[in-house]
């Protein structure tokens, strides 16, 4: 008898050990994380952004979705990050969006030098390009969150570049499709250099040249291994935060409503950052340093030139699509 009551208290303990383990992990479950992998660092306008957004999203789901951010490409490195999204390996992360040019031309859209170089111009050309976008993630089971332009890119070097000729045969930092095109045109050596390694590039003399944003040259510290940034404002590409399709259909119907609504506001509030950015980074520029040229008339001729070029080569390739972004742009 007494053995009978042993076990039937360890029964209840044991149930009693189960139904707490159980909800346990009820209450584990119910909290939703998403890694998400970014390419630039902690200090980076972008990186700062998507603090502000995932930390919005935490509020505004009370907790039940939660956004875990790696950055500087410490989860997966910038070439990575799309297709770890794509295969549910990272159920969302943020890449430079001219970099699936390759994949298709609209993507490179908001790379062609001097297409939409200001600010109201580069917000026209998203609205134009945004539908075509959006399509082309979607056939891949990937949705656009929101995204976010970078400062306009002008021309480091270490010298004063006065016309286009003054870049041929330099070794010329390249980041995507555009920027290697651009740097083929102007007789440069187009090389294939990502954020993190800018320094150790131009110290061991890889790259001679680049054409990147005050916040890109500020970050690198670019004043320890070049004298020039010329203010082209040559274009404003876009970084693009995106989820995987089927890692936001699984969320419920408040938790996508939270992640869309934060999704906005990150998109406002990072249009307005660049906007900072740009004349506090080319302060910093200043200030360590970095002479800031005002490009002459014939660089400025010379690229835009090249843009001409780029741009009838972008329309040709990116075809009916392209053309109707083009239309939209315009009108």
């Amino acid at each position: 008898m007494l053995q009978s009551r042993s076990l039937t208290r360890a029964g209840i303990h044991l149930a009693a050990a189960a139904a707490f383990g159980l909800a346990g992990f009820t209450a584990a479950s119910a909290e939703t994380k998403w890694d998400m992998p970014t390419p630039y660092g902690d200090s980076n306008f972008h990186t700062q952004n998507i603090a502000a957004f995932a930390e919005e999203v935490k509020e505004k789901t009370d907790g039940s979705l939660v956004i875990q951010i790696h950055s500087a490409g410490s989860l997966f490195k910038h070439p990575e990050i799309k297709n770890s999204v794509r295969k549910g390996l990272a159920p969302i992360g943020e890449i430079l969006v001219s970099r699936l040019s390759n994949e298709d031309a609209v993507f490179g859209v908001d790379s062609v030098p001097f297409l939409a170089p200001s600010y109201d111009q580069a917000w026209k050309l998203y609205q134009a390009s945004k539908p075509a976008l959006e399509e082309k993630l979607g056939e891949q089971g990937l949705q656009l969150l929101y995204a976010v332009p970078w400062p306009p890119q002008g021309i480091y070097a270490k010298k004063e570049i006065t016309k286009g000729d003054d870049l041929k045969g330099l070794k010329f930092r390249a980041y995507n499709t555009a920027t290697e095109r651009l740097a083929q045109l102007a007789g440069a050596v187009p090389t294939q250099v990502e954020v993190p390694d800018i320094p150790t590039a131009f110290s061991t003399g890889r790259v001679e040249a680049m054409i990147t944003s005050p916040s890109t040259g500020a970050n690198s510290k670019a004043w320890d291994f070049l004298s020039h940034y010329h203010d082209t404002q040559a274009w404003l590409p876009k970084n693009m935060v995106f989820v995987n399709k089927g890692a936001f259909d699984a969320l419920s119907d408040d938790e996508k409503a939270a992640v869309l609504e934060a999704a906005d506001v990150a998109e406002k509030r990072g249009w307005e950052a660049s906007k900072v950015e740009t004349k506090t980074q080319t302060q910093v520029l200043v200030d360590n340093g970095i002479t800031v040229v005002q490009p002459s008339s014939e660089l400025i001729q010379d690229l835009a030139a090249i843009g001409e070029t780029m741009a009838t080569e972008w329309q040709e390739e990116a075809g009916e699509t392209g053309q109707a972004v083009l239309e939209a742009y315009k009108n």
